[in-house]
Order: C-alpha cells, then structure tokens, then sequence
C-alpha cells in the first residue's frame, strides 16, 4: 500500500527530528497563549489542541467580558497559523522559513493587531532540552519541511481516530482527544470519581492533571528516551499487581516509568499487524481491562459500545466483541 492508503503510515523519529523539534516550539508558543487566555477547564484541558481535517486548533480563547473571542489553528496544507476572531477579521503566519524566535515574534505581533492583549508569564519552551532560552532568542530551531509535518499529521490523524474510537465505548467522565504541547503527545484519559491525595510537595501542574483517578491512552511520536513512535497507556495511581498483567497483543509490552509503569505498543509492530487499527484499539483495551478490574471500578456501567448508553438501543450490538 502507498502511505496514502496505509492505515497507519511510517513515520521514523529520525526521519524529520529537525522538523519535529521545530514545529514542537512552534506548538509550544501558541499552547502558551491558550494557557493565558483560555477559561480554565479541569485537567488543563483548556489549554490543548483539537484535530482538525487540515492540522490542529485551541478551543476557543478569551472570555465574554473580555474579548476578542479568538483561536488559533494551524494549518498544514496552506502551512500557516491562522489567528482568527469573532470579529470575522484574522491574520496569518507563515510556518516554512521561520525560526521559532521570528515565529514568536509574529504571533505576538499577530495578536496585538487583532486586539488581544496577551502577556505569556514564561515565554520559554517547557521541559525541553532549552527549557531556560526565551523563544525570542531561540534562532537555533528553524527547520520545517512542509511534506514532512503534513505526513506526520496524516499520522496524527489516523491515531485521533483511533482514540476517538476507543473513547467511543466509555460513559464515564472522559477528556477529549486532545494534543499535549509540552510532551507533544495525543492521548484520551478516562476518569473515575475517585480523588487522589497528594503530598503538599507535588507540583501544581501534576496535581491537576492527577487529581482524580485515571487511565490514560495516547501516543508519542518517539523522543530521546522512546526514540521511535510508540502507543502508550498507564493506570495512576498504579494499582499493585498491574505490570504482571498480560497485554494485547503480544508485542506490548510493561515499561517502567518512575516509581511506576507504563504499558507500550511500538507504532511498527502495530504497522506489521493484519489489521493495524485493530491492533492499536486491542492494545488500548487491554490496559483498560486490566487497569480497571485491579482499581475496582464498574466496568459494566460504565461500558458504552458503539457510544450507545441507552440499554434498549444498545440491544443491536449485543453480539460485537468487546
């Protein structure tokens, strides 16, 4: 199959590292806007990106008392970053020949046009390798090659669909399909109504993101420590007993990650599957299953198949495989 019509595309880490560490600042400076400028929602959601059928967006940012209502999109077929308000009026960024200080510049500039007044508290990159140069200095990051990051969101959205499937079967409080800018990872997290107590030392940012009981299934496109594109998922807090656990399929495998674990499915080996997608979503659903029994929750409630909830529509899927 061409990679146009293969399921899951390959996409080596290696294969655009300059591009990725590139448009993940890129990502980073806008991400940081909507930290600012959003209404916060639990679980930070409020300051991550939705996928859409030509790159990823914000939700919308800005309050009713104080416009403009905006949001900011990029686009990976124009290979722009569109500002956009309820005004009806919008500015555009060039994303190819530009490094992420004259990027910084031009979305700072782009928003003071339109009227919103932004001051971003830490204009650094988070927990990145140049964590402590401002993105105004930064001229060192500078590639883009625009078939390269239109391909890895081809990617991106094969895997969003994936997840969307996936998050179609549970009832239960659940995030959107949602882009992380810092870690630069898509992931859906199901939660149960459990609070989870934390020392007073932990960081804020970790302490709402973990403050309820959650299951989280994602993907990363490989890094310095997973150096090649990889589905994720974990169970935290960690129920005991968990890593002993047996996945699906078999290439899966449990990783330890801090004091805990984290259950892996290299993207490649759900490529060389008979059916990639099933693979992916049968992975998903392992963890679940197992993550789930071990915390005791109410799998049977909170099933939804098909993202049917009412018991009398639901009787047609009766017989899929759960």
């Amino acid at each position: 199959m061409t990679a146009a019509s293969e399921p899951l595309p390959a996409i080596p880490l290696e294969s655009w590292r300059p591009t990725k560490e590139t448009l993940h600042r890129f990502a980073q400076v806008v991400g940081k806007v909507a930290l600012a400028q959003g209404i916060r929602r639990n679980h930070w959601w409020h300051m991550t990106y939705r996928l859409t059928a030509r790159g990823w967006t914000t939700v919308p940012l800005g309050t009713a008392r104080n416009g403009p209502v905006f949001t900011c999109a990029f686009d990976f077929f124009d290979h722009v970053l569109r500002i956009a308000t309820t005004h009806g009026v919008e500015v555009e960024i060039e994303l190819i020949d530009q490094s992420v200080s004259s990027f910084y510049g031009d979305v700072m500039n782009g928003l003071s046009d339109l009227g919103v007044d932004v001051v971003l508290p830490h204009p650094h990159p988070f927990d990145l390798p140049d964590k402590t140069r401002p993105f105004e200095d930064d001229t060192e990051h500078a590639n883009y090659d625009p078939d390269k990051v239109r391909h890895a969101f081809r990617v991106l959205s094969q895997v969003g669909q994936i997840l969307e499937e996936f998050g179609a079967t549970y009832s239960g409080k659940i995030s959107p399909v949602q882009l992380f800018w810092h870690s630069f990872d898509l992931a859906v997290q199901r939660f149960s109504d459990r609070r989870i107590d934390m020392p007073a030392s932990v960081d804020s940012v970790t302490r709402e993101a973990y403050s309820r009981e959650v299951i989280s299934a994602g993907f990363w496109f490989g890094d310095d420590k997973v150096p090649a594109p990889t589905f994720y998922s974990y169970v935290a807090p960690e129920p005991g007993g968990l890593s002993d656990r047996i996945l699906r399929p078999p290439a899966a495998r449990w990783v330890s990650a801090g004091s805990g674990h984290t259950a892996q499915l290299a993207y490649d080996d759900a490529r060389k599957a008979d059916d990639p997608v099933g693979a992916a979503l049968q992975f998903f659903q392992s963890v679940y299953e197992n993550g789930s029994e071990l915390a005791g929750w109410n799998t049977a409630e909170l099933a939804c198949w098909a993202g049917i909830t009412d018991p009398v529509l639901e009787q047609p899927f009766a017989d899929w495989p759960r």
